[in-house]
Parts: structure tokens; sequence; C-alpha cells
């Protein structure tokens, strides 16, 4: 089952490291708060520098959301709209740039 921890420790840092082109084409900073076990804040930067930074840094979208549901999310991006309708995933700042996101986390 894939966590907070793992995805933005390790993976999308490796995943944007390996393809920041495409994180660029994103054109957005996402700022993660993920509550519970395992959960932790981060900055995704896809606009200035592309990389994952650790801690709140200004953003263009906030997402919040349960550690269980960003797992939910990790694996299956496509998900997040359902739970952003459910009022599971609160997005605040350019909701519109969250559905970019799915770039990235597929």
């Amino acid at each position: 089952m894939a966590d907070a921890q793992t995805d933005f420790g390790t993976r999308l840092p490796e995943k944007i490291a390996g393809n920041p082109e495409e994180a660029l084409a994103i054109g957005a900073v996402f700022l993660f708060k993920i509550n519970g076990d395992g959960g932790g804040v981060w900055t995704v930067d896809c606009k200035n520098t592309p990389g994952v930074r650790v801690g709140e840094e200004a953003a263009d979208v906030t997402l919040e959301l349960t550690s269980a549901d960003w797992a939910t999310i990790s694996s299956n991006p496509g998900a997040a709209m359902q739970l952003y309708f459910t009022g599971k995933l609160k997005v605040s700042g350019n909701a519109m740039l969250a559905t970019k996101l799915q770039k990235l986390l597929a």
C-alpha cells in the first residue's frame, strides 16, 4: 500500500527528477497537508524549481486530506474527484490546477 512518506520522500521526487519538463508543463506549486499516521506537509513545485520539499511554502493550490485518503489517491489518482465531492479532499486556491496533478501521480 502506498503511503505519503514514501510517495513524497522517494516516488514523486524521482519521477520529477526523471522528467522535469513534464513537471514544468503542469505549471503550478502544490501544498499537500496530509493528516494522520505517516502524514506530513510537503510542497510539490512544478513551476519554478521542479521538486518536492518538506514543509509549507507559498503555493497556487493547497490540498488537505487524511493519510488513508492519500493512499487511495496514490493507488488510483482518478479517485481524487470522488474524495473532493464527498468533502474528504479539501482544495483551496486554484482548484482547476489540481486537475493537472493526475499526470504527476499516474
